[in-house]
């Protein structure tokens, strides 16, 4: 752990709510102990639901890297990451990830992501949000495709 990159997550987090460009989150991917890639929320700014700190840190540090893994990275973030990003820093396999604020700090202002822990629980018939299987015997054409091919790039 390095308050230095700690700090600097936390900065871009405090600059994000003064520039009103997304929320109030930040994040550094660093490696060899230097920072290759930061992020900041630009959901508002951006029009994108998945433009969270860390999602646009990883998609920056990944480009930089010319990789879709960040092999002996860390992730220094503002705020204990989200289910989407969660999900997106195991996809990305970094080292460690380090975070300042709580799910729980983030939850008081409003930025509360307990449903959706709740939601992912639930058998898909009772989810809020409808989903239904649909047209699956053309869709395993894809899969069948990627089990079979020689020339693939495993992730």
């Amino acid at each position: 752990m390095n308050k230095k990159f700690m700090r600097k997550a936390i900065e871009l987090s405090i600059d994000n709510v003064k520039n009103n460009l997304g929320g109030p989150f930040g994040a550094v991917v660093v490696k060899d102990g230097k920072i290759i890639a930061t992020g900041a929320n630009c959901v508002t700014s951006h029009n994108d639901p998945t433009a969270h700190a860390e999602v646009t840190a990883i998609r920056n540090a990944c480009k930089k890297l010319g990789s879709f893994q960040l092999d002996e990275c860390e992730i220094y973030t503002s705020c204990e990451p989200c289910p989407m990003c969660l999900g997106a820093i195991y996809w990305a396999r970094p080292k460690a990830v380090y975070y300042g604020n709580t799910k729980a700090d983030a939850a008081k202002i409003d930025f509360d992501d307990q449903f959706i822990y709740d939601e992912i629980d639930l058998p898909l018939h009772k989810r809020k949000l409808k989903m239904q299987q649909f047209l699956g015997d053309e869709a395993i054409k894809a899969f069948e495709l990627w089990a079979n091919n020689t020339k693939k790039t495993e992730y």
